[in-house]
This record gives structure tokens, sequence and C-alpha cells, in this order.
């Protein structure tokens, strides 16, 4: 019966992020005592308005899956396309019972760190924790022969550090780019996002910001979030298809609308799709920040919410797309790189992951590097991303045996990591807890000096 409470509260409430900041709303309006009018509308405007963003992904993750397709057949390379979606039901079938475990001790734990530390970080991008958990669990069961009460507590201790410290990371640059909003970013990119703020400082500076570009006037059009998507996608695809043939198209991908007129429609989607994200971003944050007052001030002090990655959106659209084509660039040269070092795993470019993580690292390299560290920090992580994920494959046990990976800049560098520190913890336990200790005592340091670094940057 427990087993079953439990599997009922992570796979339909916590992993549909819609219910679970419905249900943060929900608590928060109920702890600050507001009349039952503003409740149900608070609760109900913050579920809708995260469900127009579940939407509008929607949108946009399937306008840019045909491109990932032609763009495969363009370069003629077999290999693996790094998604979550892809390895996630092996996932599931053989570690989902434990995942769902070890992501609901890890969200405990994270309470608990955020109630009695300095990280008052709350973790709420549900998606995101539970992948990150399967694939936690994954690693210990297949490499370290974990299992029982030793695997979850394990599990949710790891977990629960992970979702204090690495939103601990971000805060200082999600507080610039927002101008001190109370909220910041709960997503696998992370690493990727962390990097570009960094390296953006050592090539630009943030007063060139890719928003200020000085254009002609018959293109000021770009200035338009929507207008300028539109125009620089449809340029994309329409680029991609005649690189790989409109025979090819006809046949494989745009079936009796012509290859061309198909490009042009794919972009105007795509820029619809992020159109209807921006929308739903707005009504979810107008309500879910104000209401997470109620817990920051009753349950956990001061506490800050972490959100998936699309709440920066609004903030450099620009800048999001230079960090998508960056990003994406990036990641087609750390191909190459595994073709020429003979990789046994060659990665794929994936287009999805390009957009969200990479599009997200190029507001953040914007926020200190202006235009230049929208690119710059992207770019490396493109490249990073491949070669990372292609390594990090033969080191994650049982996932190995699927020919798919989860795709994103987090598993391919603390991910693997992470992997190879629990392959050395089986074979020297003393070296592998030096290193861990090691790797807290940075994290910890990193986030103390967040406050320092929100005056700095």
């Amino acid at each position: 019966m427990l087993m079953d409470i439990i599997k009922f509260i992570v796979f339909q409430l916590l992993s549909q992020p819609s219910i679970l900041l419905g249900i943060v709303a929900l608590i928060g309006l109920i702890l600050q005592k507001r009349p039952a009018n503003q409740v149900v509308m608070g609760t109900l405007k913050t579920i809708i308005g995260v469900v127009i963003i579940g939407a509008g992904a929607s949108v946009i993750s399937g306008s840019l899956s045909p491109l990932g397709t032609i763009m495969n057949h363009s370069f003629n390379i077999k290999g693996i396309m790094p998604t979550n979606e892809a390895v996630l039901p092996f996932a599931l079938k053989n570690f989902g019972t434990m995942g769902a475990l070890v992501m609901v001790g890890g969200f405990i734990v994270n309470i608990i760190l955020a109630r009695i530390s300095r990280f008052k970080f709350i973790y709420l991008t549900g998606h995101i924790m539970f992948y990150v958990s399967l694939f936690v669990t994954a690693i210990y069961v297949s490499v370290a022969n974990l299992s029982g009460i030793v695997l979850f507590l394990v599990g949710s201790l790891t977990m629960g550090l992970y979702f204090t410290f690495m939103p601990a990371l971000l805060y200082p640059y999600t507080s610039k780019i927002t101008n001190g909003e109370k909220f910041t970013v709960g997503h696998t990119g992370d690493v990727a996002y962390w990097f570009s703020a960094w390296i953006g400082k050592f090539v630009g500076k943030p007063e060139d910001s890719a928003e200020k570009f000085k254009l002609p006037k018959s293109l000021s059009f770009f200035r338009d979030s929507t207008a300028g998507m539109a125009v620089t996608m449809m340029i994309i695809f329409i680029i991609a298809v005649v690189m790989s043939g409109y025979t090819y198209i006809s046949k494989n991908i745009s079936g009796d609308t012509n290859p061309l007129i198909y490009a042009i429609m794919q972009g105007l989607t795509f820029a619809a799709g992020v159109t209807i994200v921006l929308s739903g971003v707005r009504m979810m944050l107008s309500e879910i920040i104000p209401a997470f007052t109620g817990i920051s001030e009753k349950v956990v002090p001061g506490a800050i919410p972490a959100l998936d990655c699309p709440v920066m959106f609004p903030y450099a659209p620009t800048a999001l797309v230079f960090g998508f084509i960056s990003m994406f660039v990036g990641m087609i040269i750390g191909m190459f790189v595994q073709l020429g070092l003979g990789a046994f795993y060659i990665i794929l470019p994936g287009i999805v992951p390009a957009f969200f993580a990479g599009g997200t690292a190029g507001i953040f390299g914007n926020s200190t590097g202006g235009w230049k560290g929208a690119i710059v920090g992207p770019f490396i992580m493109g490249i990073v991303l491949a070669v990372g994920t292609g390594y990090l494959i033969p080191n994650t046990g049982a996932l190995a045996s699927t020919g798919s990976t989860f795709g994103d800049p987090f598993y391919a560098t603390v991910g693997l990591g992470f992997a190879k520190w629990v392959k050395e913890m089986t074979v020297s336990p003393i070296v592998g807890t030096i290193i861990l200790l090691l790797v807290v005592a940075v994290l910890y340091a990193l986030g103390r000096s967040r406050n320092k670094q929100v005056n700095n940057i």
C-alpha cells in the first residue's frame, strides 16, 4: 500500500510539472490565509500557465525534430541522438520503483537542507527531478551493485545535494538577469548555464548585449522576438532542406507539401511555439512567485524556487537564438571530433537539447559577456555535450545496452564524473570518499559566495 501511494505521488503528481507547481501555489496561498477565491484562481492560473509552457515546448520540439533527421541525412552518419525520452522506457522498467523512492527521499533531503542551511533553494522541476533520480539510481545499481535500504539512503542523499547545490550555483546569475526576482533555474542544462555565465566575463561585456544589436531600418523587425525567431528559423530550415535535397525531403519528410513551403512552415511553427511558451511563463511566474512567499515565510524561511529553464526565455530572446545556434554548431563539431578520435559511440547533434539547454545558456552568457558570451559558452558546451555523452554511455552499466542516453550538459559533465566516481568507490572507497568530500567542499564554497558574485558580475 505504501509503495502504491509513493508511486502515485511520483508518477501522477511530482512528475507532472503543472500539478506539482499547482500544489505549491495552493499550499503557499493557504499559508498566507488568502480568500478562497484567490486560492482557487492562483492555483488554477499557475497550473494553466505551466500547461501552456508544456504545450509550447511540444510545438517547439515537434518543429525541430524533423530538422535533426534532415541534418543527420545530410551528414550521412548513423549515431545516437542524446534524448531523455529514448532511454526513459528502459530506465522506468528496470529502475522505476527505486528511482521514484530516491526522488521522494531526495526532495525531503532538499527541504531539510533548505530549512537548516544557508542554501534556501527548493527544486520544483518535477520531470527533471525524476530523470536525474532514474539516472543516479541506474548508476548505483548497475555500477556499484547497491540495493535495498542502502541504495535508497545513498540515492536520496545524492539527489538532495543535487537539488540543493546546483540551483545555488546559478542563482547569482539568474538574479542578475531577472533584476532580483526570487527564483532560479532547476534544469539539467545547469552546467552549461553556469559555464556560459562564467566564461562570458572573459570574452565580452554585458553592456554589449545581444538585445541591443543595432540593425538597419529594413531589418528592424528582428527586434521583435517573434518575427526575429521566425525569420531565423525559416532560413535555417531552408538551408537544411537545400543541403539534404528536395527529393529526400519530399519522399521522407514533407509528404505532399512542397519542401520549400514545408521549411517555411516549420520555421513559423517554431516561432509560434516560443510565443506560446513565453505566454505561459508570464502567467505562471505572476502566480507562483507571490504564492511561494507563503512557503518561504511559514515552512522554509527565505526559500527560493528552482524552476524549469523556459522561465528565462522572456529576459533575452535574441540571446536565446544565439545560444541555440551556437550549441548546435558546437555539437556538430563535437560529432566530427568523435569521428576523428574513432569513438565507439557517435553522438548526433540534438536539436531539442541545443534549443532548451543551449538557448538558455546563451541568455546566461549574454548577462556577463554580451553577444559574445551568448555565443562562446554554448558553443564550447555543445562540443562538450557531444564528446562527453559519448564517453558517458560505456560508463552507465545497464543503460549502455540500450543504445541511447540521457541528453543534457549535466549528464555529459557532472553525470560522467559521477559515474566514474561510483566506479572508483567500488575499487577504492577511501579515494572515492576523498573525491566526494572535495567536490562537496567546492560546491559549498561556490554556493556560499553567491551574494558576493551578485554584486560583482
